[in-house]
């Protein structure tokens, strides 16, 4: 095997077994690079949430998106930004928290696809070290969209603790 073909050989090798024996291999190689550009897109909606980059984070959604938990749902780029300023302004500096996205799981099917993915949020504890604090699965919707992927509706479910248990938490935390 030549260098040149070597990249291609390790991106097979990653794929589930059997896949291989299935099209050609410029269509497999179009499921692994689709596949790496929605992990792209899991990595990017932390990445832009954690650092307080509303318009970006927006941006990964499809126009017409939504955003949705169990207290409610955001639908539309104005709305899911809008729902973010709780958190601060818009460009703010975030010391108190970071979300980690895990555990990926991505099924590609044309111009479509769906990502379960696990979530852990960590908040600044009282003394200052990382506190994990939220526990839940994204489910995802993507649509291709020109040349790249967008989230066409992503589903919040909180785990650890429960959307009740989250709620008190929050209001204790709030008060002076």
């Amino acid at each position: 095997m030549s260098l040149r073909h070597w990249p291609i050989a390790a991106a097979l090798a990653i794929l589930p077994a059997g896949l291989c024996a299935q099209g050609t291999l410029e269509a497999r190689l179009q499921k692994v690079e689709d596949e790496l550009a929605i992990r792209r897109v899991l990595v990017d909606y932390a990445a832009t949430l954690d650092g307080r980059d509303y318009k970006a984070y927006a941006l990964l959604f499809t126009p017409d998106g939504e955003w949705t938990n169990g207290t409610g749902a955001q639908k539309g780029r104005p709305a899911i930004e809008k729902m973010l300023t709780m958190l601060g302004p818009d460009g703010s500096e975030n010391k108190s928290n970071f979300h980690i996205i895990s555990n990926p799981q991505v099924t590609v099917t044309g111009d479509t696809a769906t990502a379960v993915s696990r979530y852990l949020f960590v908040m600044r504890g009282k003394d200052g070290r990382p506190v994990p604090s939220l526990a839940g699965i994204y489910t995802d919707s993507l649509v291709r969209e020109g040349a790249g992927w967008k989230i066409k509706r992503r589903v919040a479910a909180d785990i650890m603790p429960s959307r009740e248990e989250w709620a008190k938490i929050i209001a204790e935390q709030a008060k002076p």
